[in-house]
């Protein structure tokens, strides 16, 4: 069908200048909300000379990346970046271990006091991290787990096994009972049916939701700054560290943020097609 016949099938009332201010708000947003992206891009892009000019006209670069990636400045960006990796990707690892049995649990037996259970569960995961960081910098000193990453990756159990229980109970509680029944009538345990049944028909909240724990275990900030000194420090910490000084160097900070934003791109791009189904499927309900 062609434009000029859908536009003959609109109703004599409809007002076709509404779609296309519609439209130019989108598009106006759009812009708007990538600005300070590409004003980064720029930024890591420019020479040290022509750092502080406003002009889009410029010498572009790529000594801000290398610098960045070379150590040359004495701020190893890379050891940070490979901290984020191990300390998110175990964090996202122990709760999917935890979280996954757990979210099936609450979903499938309920009992006095449960649903007061996973709300309590929940608030772990918004209660501000200033209200707990003091006690768990005390405890992680007399523990040792100070500047490690077994410490990191249990502190971020805040931040992801909430998240991971919550989103995936409703997964879980979407799949019929009789699916396991029948499983359990052919000879199957329930721990069995739990990884042979459940499991694979939840795979796409699986990638979902690893995807958004991945994200915030990633851009956490708060608990690397405290609990983190230079061993198991990240990049959301590490990246700042070029802004000391008597000149803040910005166009290698932004080069950092940009490098930063790589793997969480990454991961979501490679498992993108589980990811529009496993957002849209059961994380609506309770």
């Amino acid at each position: 069908m062609t434009r000029k016949s859908r536009l003959s099938e609109r109703e004599p009332g409809s007002k076709p200048w509404l779609g296309w201010l519609a439209d130019t708000a989108l598009i106006l947003y759009f812009v708007f909300a990538l600005f300070p992206v590409a004003w980064m891009l720029i930024l890591s892009l420019k020479p040290a000379d022509q750092l502080f000019s406003t002009y889009f006209s410029f010498t572009p670069t790529l000594d801000s990346y290398r610098t960045v990636l070379g150590d040359s400045e004495g701020i190893p960006f890379v050891r940070f970046f490979v901290n984020s990796l191990v300390v998110s990707l175990g964090a996202v690892a122990l709760s999917l271990v935890v979280g996954l049995p757990a979210a099936y649990a609450s979903a499938r037996w309920r009992f006095k006091g449960s649903e007061n259970l996973m709300f309590t569960l929940l608030s772990f995961r918004f209660a501000p991290e200033l209200t707990v960081i003091i006690p768990l910098f005390v405890l992680y000193q007399k523990l040792g787990l100070f500047d490690t990453y077994v410490g990191m990756v249990w502190v971020l159990q805040l931040v992801t096994l909430p998240l991971i229980v919550w989103i995936m109970r409703s997964y879980f509680a979407d799949l019929t009972p009789e699916l396991e029944q029948a499983a359990l009538l052919d000879g199957y345990t329930r721990k069995q049916a739990f990884f042979r049944v459940a499991l694979p028909l939840v795979k796409p909240g699986i990638a979902a939701v690893s995807l958004l724990a991945f994200i915030f275990a990633w851009n956490n900030f708060v608990f690397p700054l405290i609990l983190t000194s230079s061993r198991a420090q990240t990049v959301t910490v590490g990246a700042l560290s070029f802004l000391g000084g008597d000149r803040p160097k910005y166009n290698l900070t932004a080069a950092a943020a940009l490098v930063s934003v790589v793997p969480p791109l990454l991961l979501a791009l490679t498992i993108q097609r589980y990811l529009v189904r496993g957002l849209s499927f059961g994380a609506v309900k309770s």
